[in-house]
């Protein structure tokens, strides 16, 4: 007869499930700085227990002699540490890089963090707060960004963990691997509610996801619900499609390098976008006036990455995925550069009026 019985312990895993790509990496990077630590303890209060009896005074007449040190035995205390911390650095620094560096073919997700919440977008138009639904076998990459103070997200089965900071985007991916449901928490004190800002991610297999993505396409797109946006603003009758208006067009943008007024190149991805909306004389692109106003306050951090999503949507198929050497946070390396073919076209939104 099979027992029912569980254990009081059941309900209290030592460790987190391991639900994705980079969650076994990070543990046995894990165990392996626990036993150093712990063979390196264990040998300390070993060699003082020995150095304790075997060299201890054994009466008040006895005199230690002197022992002049070895020099063989000091290259091997300095040697030998030096080799285990070297190991420890190149094994956390390649993963580090896998973990930051965002795969070619993953999926975007929007995310705003709020007092005392989680907001997601996905492109195809579905919103939630505090529940995130992926699908397995694919890259996950998300861009974050926070509407108040300093958040920081973090799924421990994914051993995944990101601050999300207010005026710029932070960028994490994840591949979840195990279909369940996952927690999420802020892991960044944030406020009186700071407990609260808990949430989920549910993970499914690829063909539940797509029921799911299709079953609420009320809202349309983001790209859709941004080119609304767009035009609500009043942005169109500036940025035409043809680069006749006031304002450069926004046609095939995204992800290419622009010339500024001072001589410098940047890259238009999120972030550079988000600032143009915000702060629009930051950075002002060659050839144009600085006449756009700022729209700081007018648009919520949702509206900018559907506006975000509209301009990636104007650029060619392959060009909107993450901007080759882009490096987390959405700063433009030098790589970036001259990298796109032809002439770099201006940005709208930094300089012209809408």
């Amino acid at each position: 007869m099979q027992s029912n019985k569980r254990g009081m312990f059941d309900n209290f895993p030592l460790f987190p499930p391991e639900a994705s790509t980079l969650a076994g990496e990070v543990d046995l990077l894990f165990f392996f700085l626990i036993a150093v630590a712990m063979f390196f303890i264990v040998l300390i209060f070993l060699m003082v227990t020995i150095f304790a009896i075997r060299y201890r005074r054994r009466s008040s007449d006895e005199i230690p002699t002197q022992n002049l040190g070895s020099l063989k035995l000091e290259l091997i205390w300095s040697v030998v540490p030096l080799l285990i911390a070297m190991v420890i650095f190149g094994w956390s620094a390649n993963l580090y890089f896998k973990m930051a560096r965002v795969p070619d073919n993953a999926m975007d997700i929007y995310v705003v963090g709020k007092q005392w919440m989680w907001k997601f977008q996905h492109p195809e138009g579905n919103r939630e707060i505090n529940e995130l639904h992926v699908p397995t076998g694919r890259p996950v990459r998300l861009t974050m960004t926070s509407e108040d103070t300093i958040h920081s997200m973090y799924v421990p089965a994914f051993r995944m963990k990101q601050d999300v900071l207010p005026g710029r985007y932070q960028t994490t991916w994840f591949q979840a691997t195990k279909p369940g449901t996952y927690h999420l928490f802020c892991a960044e004190y944030c406020g009186t509610q700071h407990s609260g800002m808990v949430g989920s991610v549910v993970v499914m297999e690829p063909r539940d996801y797509e029921a799911w993505l299709a079953g609420d396409t009320s809202g349309g797109s983001m790209a859709s619900r941004g080119e609304k946006l767009f035009n609500q603003l009043g942005c169109v009758t500036c940025h035409l499609p043809d680069g006749s208006g006031r304002c450069p067009t926004l046609v095939n943008v995204f992800g290419r390098p622009v010339q500024l007024i001072t001589g410098e190149q940047v890259v238009a991805d999120e972030a550079y976008i988000r600032e143009s909306i915000l702060r629009p004389n930051a950075k002002l692109v060659s050839a144009y006036q600085p006449i756009m106003p700022t729209y700081q306050g007018q648009v919520s951090e949702e509206g900018i990455l559907q506006l975000i999503a509209y301009v990636k949507s104007l650029a060619p198929a392959g060009q909107t995925g993450q901007t080759q050497g882009t490096a987390p946070g959405g700063v433009a390396s030098p790589g970036n550069m001259g990298t796109a073919p032809g002439p770099a076209p201006a940005l709208p939104a930094n300089r012209s009026n809408q």
